[in-house]
């Protein structure tokens, strides 16, 4: 990436001097300093690093903020993410409290591209976004973000392109090395322990600096939990004309609702409440080996590999009530967009309260092997070439699968209330308290084996040709070719009425545990509603694997996984969804550099085209089904035909990127930019599969399902940049920035309703039948009509309790909402101001850092409204504020980061219903202090989130939660050595 030119400034040559070990300097900078009397300003730690950080900024030909290592293995953030988001503009994703993905001025993920030593990386999550948490800080020595576009960079960046930088032998000549050990504590397990991290890194240089290796590797251990309530799938919304005569989930227009929305308004109803808890236990090993050779002083040859392995295995309890859709009794807010405060329903005769429990795991495994040769040709030619070829997978590692869900239940719920006046949901079950472990029997199950494999085969050729006094050109070709290969196979029994009888397990294995005291949130006591509401605070924490090997051995199923039964997983991927992508990129691009002076202020200017070529081909077999069960109140299941669907699709499209960047210095220290160019974002991944994937349940109303669409178009996007940066002392500086992106062919998902053949057992002549003679369409109790009349039926299971959907009963076609992805019409504008400051007070050892993004979209989710909508995901502001001490050995760092509420999807399993997360902030420290007795060594404490901050997320209004999870702080000491 050819994306620096250096202002010839004293201040700028001095820090050149100092941390020219940087591989983000660009090599000219020392030859210059020679000439000219200048004070090298000695920095180390903290500074040092925000010293090189600052320079970066400076020296760079367009917008780019950077990070850089404290030292060698001593990165700020044990996490790569946590230490973007201090950064101006980005903001991250959390998971399980830590960081995992970057967002950029409101673009998401996928919309980022993240490239290692300049080279596009493959990804675990099948998607386009890169986990961080996959990969380890402790080689790191730093981390650019280019925010306006050059030529020669890879496209897929709209919102950034991320680089990430390892440690290289040659750019810190002679014997370097570290070792570091810490011991972890988080505070967010119940069971786990304090956990170990330990990791190294060794450098040296031999024979004149001829020959260099470098290795690194780091080990880390960490045992974590989380606490979550959740509303289920999600919520239902309405429009206030509907009742619970024209809509299943409406509710009724009488005196059982107290302040029921108005016909212009529209309200929504919950479709679930459920309480999970998981522990959970991560692995991450990381190891990188370097081997630089120059046998001539124009000739340096690499040779690299990098692997990243994170192993998490994931264990869960969890207790819910599925709100039935019988008459209610609530309590709702003020419209426009009513909620319920209190939605309750009482039933006939008792339904389930279930607790399921998990125990799975997975593994998310890397590897890079690359090849680089600089070849000075001459005073004025570069050429270097570079070859990659890197491969990512996530695949199950348990002997349970990469996700499950063993379901137990107790059908003792005579009701159930949430009051949602809180910020966390509170469940009160009529009779949930007194449930016993004589009172659970087995339910239905899924044992899942997912596995995404990626692999990327990259060849890059640049030039750079120095013109006599006549700027410069810069030059090159990439070929790229990524192929994604996708499988999932589900064994799942769709038993949700129970099988066996209530006190077959033994009750040692269901002991009993507490809710209400594992959550902090505050929540509602249901003062404002009449009547008495036992709060649910009983859950078994049952024993997985014994429930599980009685099951396989007591129960039988019709479905069954590797072991024979249906109480494990399958490893027969081709026997459901298989789905291959491949990628074809060739790029070619040119850029003319040219910088001079006017009137006495030094400027430079760069113009690049690149033309980018792609062709996709995705292939697909999805698994057939040919009919439907209605096997419980609100499931009704596919009949899978056990053969495959195959598909092919294809899809191309070219662009021709222009690129422009100004600087120019117009008094000494103050620095302005400006810059235009066009980028695209490619489609996700997932979006360009072919294939249709059907889930395997639906309700009453209508199934669900997705689909891919190899033909989509990039994202595209004409921006512009502006910005000022006064650089005022050694190591501090102001700034501020404008942004402008004019976007079009954004990508939005669509419901397109297709039939496909299978017939709705809750639609024809039985079930109408059963409705006129009831007087209800409550499902319990049209089933049971159903069973008691027609229990002759060729389509009526008494046994089974099933009813299948038949022709022969006039049954309607089950109806499936495929959401599917497609390129908008629509032109949307984001634009923002990035303002950032960084200030040392002096030699006192103080300093601090500060930021702020503001970021505008002129298309706001209008939550009035129930269609399906185009407004943009991610956009939020952020800030960061930064305390630092540094003197006397001792170094300290307390940051505070904050992001605003922001849209994170437009849809719910219910339908096109948004999701948000609400405004988020943190609090993290460091503390170390350099042992004077014991040169190199370095003992340190961290903290993050020490004030146990939560996230929430929720749906058109704050009442309507859809999660909220509790992780909590995490502490760890420890100790390094250097020499």
């Amino acid at each position: 990436m050819k994306t620096t030119k250096f202002t010839k400034t004293k201040l700028a040559t001095s820090l050149s001097l100092v941390l020219g070990v940087s591989s983000m300097l660009p090599a000219y900078a020392a030859d210059e300093a020679g000439d000219e009397n200048i004070e090298v300003l000695q920095v180390t730690g903290i500074r040092g690093s925000l010293i090189k950080s600052m320079d970066v900024k400076r020296s760079s030909s367009g917008v780019v903020d950077s990070i850089s290592a404290e030292d060698i293995g001593k990165f700020p953030d044990t996490n790569l993410a946590e230490s973007l988001q201090r950064i101006t503009g980005v903001s991250i994703d959390r998971s399980n409290g830590e960081g995992s993905k970057v967002s950029v001025r409101g673009f998401g993920p996928d919309y980022n591209l993240i490239t290692l030593n300049g080279r596009q990386m493959p990804v675990t999550t099948g998607s386009r976004s890169f986990d961080f948490a996959n990969i380890a800080s402790e080689s790191i020595s730093g981390v650019e973000v280019y925010k306006t576009s050059s030529a020669s960079n890879s496209t897929g960046g709209i919102g950034s392109t991320i680089n990430i930088l390892t440690h290289k032998p040659f750019s810190s000549p002679g014997l370097k090395a570290t070792f570091g050990v810490k011991a972890v504590d988080d505070k967010s397990t119940d069971k786990g322990s304090m956990t170990p991290e330990l990791s190294g890194l060794y450098s040296n240089t031999f024979a004149d600096d001829k020959f260099g290796i470098s290795l690194s590797a780091s080990y880390q251990e960490r045992e974590s939990g989380n606490q979550q309530a959740q509303v289920g799938t999600g919520w239902r919304s309405f429009a206030g004309t509907d009742d619970n005569n024209s809509q299943w989930g409406g509710v009724a227009k009488d005196d059982t609702q107290v302040n029921r929305p108005g016909d212009d308004d529209i309200y929504s109803v919950p479709q679930t409440t459920v309480y999970r808890f998981e522990e959970q236990q991560r692995t991450r090993t990381n190891g990188q080996l370097v081997l630089q050779y120059s046998p001539v002083d124009s000739i340096v040859t690499s040779l690299d590999y990098t692997y990243m392995r994170n192993d998490i295995d994931t264990q869960s309890h969890d207790v819910s009530a599925w709100f039935n859709f019988v008459p209610s009794e609530n309590v709702w807010s003020d419209g426009p967009v009513a909620s319920p405060l209190i939605y309750s329903e009482t039933y006939g005769s008792p339904v389930d309260l279930s607790m399921a429990a998990g125990d799975f795991g997975v593994r998310n495994e890397s590897g890079s092997l690359g090849f680089n040769i600089e070849w000075q040709a001459t005073d004025n030619l570069k050429l270097t070439f570079d070859a990659h070829n890197s491969t990512a997978e996530f695949k199950p590692n348990n002997i349970y699968g990469s996700s499950n869900n063993l379901s137990t239940a107790a059908f003792i719920r005579t009701s159930a209330a949430t009051d949602f006046s809180g910020d966390l949901p509170v469940l009160a079950v009529g009779g949930g308290n007194a449930v016993t472990p004589a009172d659970m029997l087995l339910t239905g199950s899924n044992f899942s084996n997912a596995r995404n494999k990626s692999e990327i085969d990259q060849y890059q050729f640049d030039g750079e040709y120095l013109f006599e006094d006549a700027g410069s050109i810069d030059f090159g070709v990439e070929l790229t070719k990524v192929n994604n290969h996708s499988q999932q196979v589900d064994v799942q029994r769709n038993d949700w009425g129970g099988v066996g009888s209530a006190g077959d397990f033994d009750e040692s294995w269901f002991p009993a545990d507490t809710i209400t005291d594992k959550f902090d949130a505050n929540g509602g006591d249901f003062s404002l509603a009449d009547g008495n509401f036992d709060i649910l605070n009983t859950i078994f924490m049952w024993d997985f694997a014994a429930v599980r090997d009685f099951s396989a051995a007591n129960y039988t199923s019709s479905v069954s996984g590797d072991c024979g039964n249906g109480f494990c997983p399958s490893t027969n991927y081709a026997a459901q969804t298989d789905r291959y992508t491949e990628e074809e990129s060739q790029a070619v691009y040119v850029q003319y550099n040219y910088d001079n002076e006017i009137a006495g202020m030094p400027y430079d200017v760069h113009f690049g085209l690149r033309y980018e070529k792609t062709d996709v081909t995705s292939t697909a077999a999805v698994a057939g089904y040919d009919g439907a069960l209605w096997i419980a109140e609100t499931e009704i299941a596919l009949a899978a035909t056990g053969e495959q669907v195959f598909e092919t699709k294809s899809g191309d499209y070219d662009y021709l990127l222009p690129s422009f960047n100004f600087n120019i210095e117009v008094v000494e220290d103050v620095i302005l930019r400006a810059a235009y160019s066009e980028t695209i974002g490619r489609p996700n991944y997932t979006d360009i599969q072919g294939g249709t994937v059907l889930a395997t349940l639906a309700n009453r109303t209508n199934g669900g399902g997705s689909a891919g669409n190899p033909t989509l178009l990039p994202l595209e996007s004409e921006n512009i940049d502006f910005s000022a940066e006064w650089y005022y002392a050694p190591s501090s500086y102001v700034s501020v920035g404008y942004f402008r992106k004019d976007t079009a062919n954004f990508i939005s998902n669509g419901i397109v309703k297709t039939t496909n053949g299978i017939y709705n057992p809750a639609s024809g002549d039985l079930y109408k039948a059963a409705v006129a003679v009831k007087g209800t369409t409550e499902a319990g109790a049209v089933r049971d009509y159903i069973f008691a009349n027609y229990a002759d039926n060729a389509a009526v299971d008494v046994a089974k309790q099933t009813i299948a959907g038949s022709a022969a009963n006039n049954d309607e076609l089950l109806t499936f909402n495929i959401d599917t992805p497609s390129n908008s019409p629509r032109k949307s504008v984001i634009d923002g101001w990035e303002f950032a400051a960084q200030h040392f007070f002096g030699e006192t050892g103080f300093g601090v850092i500060a930021n702020y993004t503001l970021v505008n979209s002129d298309e706001a989710y209008n939550n009035y409204s129930l269609a399906d909508q185009s407004a943009l995901i991610g956009i939020s502001d952020t800030a960061n504020a930064v305390l630092v001490y540094e003197n006397y050995g001792f170094q300290a760092r307390v940051a505070y980061n904050w992001r605003d509420e922001f849209l994170n999807s437009r849809g719910q399993d219910t339908g096109p219903n948004p999701k948000y997360t609400e405004a988020y902030s943190q609090i993290d420290l460091s503390v170390s202090y350099d042992i004077e007795s014991v040169e190199g060594l370095t003992v340190f404490f961290e903290g993050l989130n020490i004030t146990e901050e939560y996230v929430r997320v929720h749906g058109r209004a704050e009442e309507q939660v859809l999660n909220l999870t509790e992780t909590g702080a995490r502490y760890s000491l420890g100790a390094r050595y250097t020499f």
